[in-house]
């Protein structure tokens, strides 16, 4: 309907979304790296969002995760051994530095949510610009490498990589992408299967009965945030390690974090729901990019394609509220 109202063939725009998502190897090795991002930070905002709890500040997480990621490989790597097994090293170092800068940095909003009240989407969205502001900084200043023209680090050592998998291409590995399905079928057990899920999610909702049955709640809170900024930032260091291979200044990322929400909008808020969720936003993306060179249609056509799903995801929701506003969903 957006296309045809914009005088382009509905029926060439789809094709070109295809063929620019799936259409060949390459295709498809891209859709599949933006698809890894995706879930990792679907899955980071849906571990929240099921809490109650609304991180809005994924995307300095995945920023200051990825960061972390590469100024620890950086720093450790003259002391590790050149090869394979220095690389592994040298990417689970990266990793945990990962996920304890994002953690820490999704815990300090979810600490003054649980212990001052104050309210999350403010200080995480404020968080968002901290984190560019400041990684930005380091980047042009103190990190930036002594060979690089435009304001990057260092780049990692060529050995720290996912191998190749199946695509031949340089920013992506299957690796990655299990890496993505692991998290998000992890979390889905632990949200779903455990006593731990469960603490959880009443923490978030229903305070007082979490506190009846010996549950901190405000402890639960700022552990589910922890959780979530983890998850942000491993997301930021596959980023760092499967795509960049350095980093860059946070103005040139893309908007993973930002995205997420509607990533974990379309899948309820549940981390399995996620992958299919990713899948099509990964696909979107990769079109955008074909369409951009391959096409005359405007590629932000797709945006409003993305638009028109988050409606319809929330249009059920907009309804019920309405009703229950009217005294029209039939509750005495």
């Amino acid at each position: 309907m957006i296309v045809a109202a914009s005088g382009y063939d509905p029926v060439q725009f789809l094709a070109n979304v295809f063929e620019g998502s799936f259409g060949d190897d390459a295709a498809i090795a891209r859709t599949l790296k933006f698809t890894t991002i995706f879930v990792l930070t679907g899955v980071a905002v849906a571990v929240a969002f099921r809490a109650g709890v609304f991180n809005i500040g994924v995307q300095g997480q995945f920023i200051v995760g990825g960061f972390a990621t590469v100024i620890s490989i950086l720093w450790l790597a003259p002391m590790v051994p050149e090869g394979t097994i220095g690389g592994i090293i040298l990417m689970l170092v990266g990793f945990l530095a990962a996920a304890i800068t994002g953690g820490a940095y999704a815990a300090l909003p979810g600490a003054l949510k649980a212990y001052t009240d104050t309210n999350e989407i403010i200080t995480t969205i404020m968080l968002n610009f901290i984190a560019i502001g400041a990684v930005g900084w380091l980047v042009e200043g103190p990190f930036r490498g002594e060979d690089q023209a435009a304001a990057n680090t260092e780049r990692i050592p060529e050995y720290v990589a996912f191998p190749r998998l199946i695509y031949d291409v340089p920013d992506f590995s299957m690796v990655g992408l299990a890496i993505a399905l692991v998290v998000s079928g992890v979390l889905s057990v632990l949200l779903v299967r455990t006593g731990f899920g469960y603490d959880i999610v009443t923490s978030g909702y229903q305070q007082s009965a979490a506190a009846y049955s010996g549950v901190d709640a405000k402890r639960m809170i700022v552990v589910t945030m922890t959780i979530s900024g983890m998850v942000a930032g491993i997301a930021g260091a596959i980023f760092a390690i499967m795509i960049q291979g350095y980093y860059s200044t946070p103005g040139g990322i893309a908007t993973y974090g930002y995205d997420a929400i509607a990533v974990s909008l379309l899948a309820a808020n549940n981390p399995l729901g996620v992958i299919p969720a990713g899948l099509l936003f990964g696909g979107l993306d990769s079109a955008t990019s074909f369409i951009g060179l391959n096409s005359d249609v405007p590629a932000q056509l797709i945006d409003g394609i993305v638009g028109l799903v988050v409606l319809f995801v929330a249009a059920p929701e907009l309804f019920r509220m309405a009703a229950r506003r009217t005294g029209m969903d039939g509750d005495d």
